[in-house]
């Protein structure tokens, strides 16, 4: 009875070995893969997949370079250069999205947004994209132009009317020249936090970024 019990103990921890042999082998083939796939992009001078390799890889998922899920895929990347990916990003983003293939990353790309619409990450995304168009050295904000194009991409599905009318003020105004990260923010926490249009809760005596504060009194205005 000993022998059978050890032999079906050694059975277990063999059947238990192979498996997690054939798993490791299936993840080493996969991040084979995966590396194969970026060097299909990569710059083979610079080592890194840049703006013309990401033109080619959204050409071959059929979606527009300018389209929202190039952000999202970036914000799953961590990346940290705009129009730039390392191999170390797109192994990251990869191996979380379970993609080693043009097919799969295609595929993968609803429950990308998915995930990023959720509540607990979308805050994460909307401060990733600003901080993604920080192109510059020490740059700390960014243009007019530029945040009326960003915020229609992160927030006009989301917040439109809001976003229709900020954008508005932006244009019109001549006090800011550029929006910094307190600003970005604190937008985002004005969507959530006041309904619209009636600014019911609003109160310019608590810490909101001074641009709200006349943002809402021209709202007002155009309300009279």
């Amino acid at each position: 009875m000993r022998r059978s019990s050890n032999s079906s103990k050694k059975t277990g921890q063999s059947n238990s070995d192979l498996y997690r042999s054939a798993s490791s082998k299936a993840s080493s083939k996969e991040s084979e893969r995966i590396d194969s796939l970026f060097y299909s992009y990569a710059n083979g001078s610079t080592g890194l997949i840049d703006p013309e390799g990401i033109e080619t890889l959204c050409a071959d998922i059929e979606v527009d370079h300018t389209d929202v899920r190039i952000l999202m895929l970036a914000w799953k990347m961590k990346s940290e250069e705009q129009g730039y990916f390392t191999l170390d990003e797109w192994r990251r983003g990869m191996k979380a999205l379970r993609a080693d293939t043009v097919s799969k990353l295609k595929k993968a790309l609803p429950d990308l947004e998915k995930e990023v619409m959720r509540p607990t990450n979308f805050a994460d995304f909307y401060s990733f994209a600003f901080q993604y168009c920080l192109t510059e050295e020490k740059q700390k904000s960014i243009d007019i132009e530029s945040i009326c194009q960003l915020l229609n991409l992160v927030l006009g599905s989301t917040f439109s009317a809001q976003v229709n009318l900020f954008v508005e003020y932006l244009k019109s105004q001549n006090d800011y020249k550029v929006i910094n990260m307190d600003q970005w923010m604190g937008f985002f926490r004005f969507c959530n936090e006041i309904t619209f249009p009636t600014l019911n809760e609003y109160d310019p005596e608590l810490a909101w970024p001074l641009i709200l504060d006349n943002f809402v009194e021209w709202i007002r205005e155009k309300q009279i």
